[in-house]
């Protein structure tokens, strides 16, 4: 399991950029790609919107990985 944590200013991180963030992903085109083949999900929902807004106490999960945000 992964923690991210958002920065004090900010209300939201776009789910690409989290990924990136998180360097499940190593480009901005491998996020998308797996935003668009369907394996990520959020709160348990599967999540096409590739600019989806992030926020504190969502779950993020693809493949093996889960990632907090807090």
């Amino acid at each position: 399991m992964i923690t991210f944590e958002l920065k004090e200013n900010s209300e939201y991180i776009e789910l690409i950029k989290l990924l990136k963030a998180t360097s499940i992903a190593y480009s901005g085109a491998e996020a998308k790609k797996m935003v668009e083949d369907g394996i990520v999900s959020v709160n348990n929902e599967k999540e096409h919107r590739k600019r989806a807004k992030i926020r504190k106490g969502d779950r993020v999960q693809l493949m093996d990985k889960t990632i907090n945000v807090k």
